[in-house]
């Protein structure tokens, strides 16, 4: 995927056959600026991308694709689910262009506020305004 299909900040993280990765401003989550491991990141995942340990992986060429967005490893919206590929990376694109906007209220998807961190993030997105 190239970069100018992403909306501004996002990146092409790591893309497979099932699953692409991006990552939101990765120069400034170095763990100086912002903290790497608050890095946000969209997965695009053809089946859950949750999978135990011993079971298939594949999940079959029907399975649906699901977009999920983390703020940090298990902090996030619940995943939305699409029939395809091409429907889940416009969903994704919405998502990024809707994060990096300052239209996600990331404040709500934390049980521990990081007041520190979220005016940061609220800078950079633009939430300040």
């Amino acid at each position: 995927m190239d970069e100018p299909d992403l909306p501004d900040g996002w990146r092409p993280w790591s893309e497979a056959a099932d699953k692409l990765v991006w990552a939101y401003r990765p120069d400034i989550f170095d763990g100086d600026a912002f903290p790497a491991a608050c890095l946000p990141t969209i997965y695009l995942t053809r089946g859950g991308r949750s999978r135990r340990p011993g079971v298939d992986r594949d999940p079959g060429p029907g399975a649906d694709w699901h977009v999920t967005l983390f703020l940090e490893p298990e902090v996030g919206p619940d995943p939305e689910r699409y029939p395809d590929r091409a429907a889940a990376i416009e969903g994704a694109r919405e998502l990024a262009r809707a994060f990096a906007a300052g239209e996600i209220d990331y404040r709500a998807l934390y049980q521990v506020p990081r007041e520190a961190y979220f005016r940061r993030l609220d800078e950079l997105t633009g939430r300040d305004n």
